[in-house]
């Protein structure tokens, strides 16, 4: 299994999307799914360009790293790292923003009149750029019917692989896993194991795609 002379994009974490100064919309993810990617595929010898949202982990070995907090500021660093031979979208974008108010928010005020709209869909533009990626690789962190919306996102977002997991317990900030690969030729389903074992079946699977 090599990467050596492929260009790896990966993306981790949360994403914060401000309120005010100083509250903003997040969710639960650690990153550590995605930084245990990043992890193998350095080890496996690529290129690994790592978009992270704001997490307390140490970068990988042989990785390089940009931090960002917005979803904004997530696509405009992904799109400034292409071309990659391969891209996996594993961080959990903030699906809404705010327009964020300059000044804290007071609690006396009463509850906010908040204006939500929607974030820009990475996965999305990346499947319909002309830079698009020759393998790229979106992640569904579901609590329901996880592989039906699975297979629905892989092709609204013309991914060529998504990889499905229940998020209902404690997977975005725990050490385990349990995935469903799927791709055009169907749903593999993956046993229960660490992420970081998850992240060299995956590399492995990749380093395979793209030989």
């Amino acid at each position: 299994m090599t990467l050596y002379g492929k260009h790896v994009l990966i993306t981790a974490g949360p994403t914060w999307e401000p309120i005010d100064p100083v509250r903003v919309i997040a969710n639960r993810s650690s990153g550590r799914q995605g930084f245990a990617i990043a992890a193998a595929a350095a080890e496996a010898g690529a290129r690994v360009t790592l978009i992270a949202g704001p997490v307390a982990l140490d970068t990988p070995a042989g990785v390089d790293r940009i931090g960002v907090e917005t979803a904004e500021q997530m696509a405009e660093a992904a799109f400034s790292a292409l071309p990659a031979d391969a891209a996996i979208l594993v961080a959990a974008v903030a699906d809404w923003r705010v327009s964020p108010s300059p000044t804290k928010l007071k609690k006396g005020a009463g509850p906010p009149k908040l204006d939500f709209e929607p974030t820009r869909d990475v996965l999305a533009e990346l499947g319909s750029s002309e830079q698009r990626p020759g393998l790229l690789i979106g992640f569904a962190a579901e609590t329901e019917r996880v592989v039906e919306q699975a297979i629905a996102k892989r092709e609204v977002k013309r991914a060529d692989w998504i990889v499905a997991n229940d998020v209902s317990g404690d997977v975005m900030g725990g050490a385990r896993n349990r995935v469903h690969l799927v791709t055009a030729a169907g749903v593999e389903d993956w046993p229960e194991t660490s992420k970081e074992e998850v992240a060299r079946h995956l590399i492995a699977r990749v380093a395979d795609a793209l030989d």
